[in-house]
């Protein structure tokens, strides 16, 4: 079998970094023709296209495999220089970890849960916030090392645990039920107006489809808030009714200014931690943080 040469690995992940093959030439301090001719080597050593001429520059699927290698390579180089004393090579700066992770998390339980990770070395956080239904893309593309996901299913050259379980309740401000939703739930739901996070959000449309069958859905009448934020507080003004986790929504219910619009049939939404199968120090600390707050504020899984 070929090997991969590291310098035209390296080379190719460059590019699809810095969008262009001018500006991995700058990064590089090489020529652009020096970028062009690697990648061009790289890919007849391979025998596929790795990378779609665009602007910015894209990796093909054969591409993201070689990417997540390049970046796992740069993650196992940084952890044997800290480990043989060796300190970080110029340039590198403190241990960067992107992870994705959905907006509802990174509203709730999340942005506490990395407080708690040590930052001995120094660690820094890029998230990239994604549907929890779409984050493994991030991890298959080599955009990050890890995600919060409802996927069980362990994207290559992953490992995936279970966290626990997201629970949403169903819910409308007292003058939007008294408008709107004043019969059979599993009617009214798919006609009265619903607040969505954005096309992607189906979280909504399966509650509907739960009450009212498998061809089920929420009504077309939706209003886009994509922010956790800002959906909870689009519901409690009236603009629609939501699904909105249950750290947010119970101190609305508590209070009065939300009603619960089905109170025995909350949504529960199973979630995962996967992250590369790859044996870094800050990476396993962080696993370990994530999964112990997990099972603090999420509901067990049944």
């Amino acid at each position: 079998m070929n090997e991969l040469p590291l310098d035209q690995v390296r080379t190719l992940l460059a590019v699809v970094d810095e969008g262009t093959f001018d500006a991995a030439a700058a990064a590089l301090h090489v020529t652009p023709s020096a970028i062009s001719q690697r990648v061009k080597a790289l890919e007849q050593r391979t025998g596929r296209v790795l990378l779609m001429r665009s602007k910015p520059v894209r990796a093909t699927e054969s591409g993201e495999v070689v990417i997540r290698f390049a970046r796992q390579l740069a993650r196992l180089e940084r952890d044997a220089r800290a480990e043989l004393g060796m300190g970080a090579a110029e340039g590198m700066g403190p241990v960067r970890l992107p992870i994705a992770v959905n907006a509802d998390s990174l509203a709730t339980w999340f942005l506490p849960a990395l407080t708690r990770v040590p930052q001995d070395p120094p660690v820094c956080f890029e998230l990239h916030r994604e549907d929890e239904s779409h984050t493994t893309a991030l991890l298959r593309e080599g955009q990050v090392m890890a995600a919060v996901t409802s996927s069980p299913d362990p994207v290559a050259g992953c490992t995936v645990r279970g966290l626990g379980l997201a629970r949403y309740l169903p819910v409308a401000s007292p003058g939007f039920a008294a408008r709107h939703l004043t019969g059979a739930p599993a009617r009214d739901l798919r006609e009265a107006p619903v607040i969505v996070f954005d096309r992607r959000d189906d979280l909504q449309d399966a509650f509907v489809r739960s009450l009212a069958g498998p061809d089920a859905a929420a009504s077309p009448a939706r209003h886009h808030v994509p922010t956790s934020e800002g959906f909870r507080d689009a519901v409690a003004a009236g603009l629609g009714w939501g699904l909105v986790p249950e750290t947010q929504a119970g101190p609305l219910v508590r209070s009065g200014e939300l009603v619960l619009l089905e109170p025995r049939r909350p949504l529960d939404v199973p979630l995962y931690w996967q992250q590369w199968k790859l044996d870094s120090p800050a990476l396993s600390q962080v696993a370990a943080v994530i999964a112990e707050v997990a099972a603090e504020e999420l509901r067990p899984a049944r």
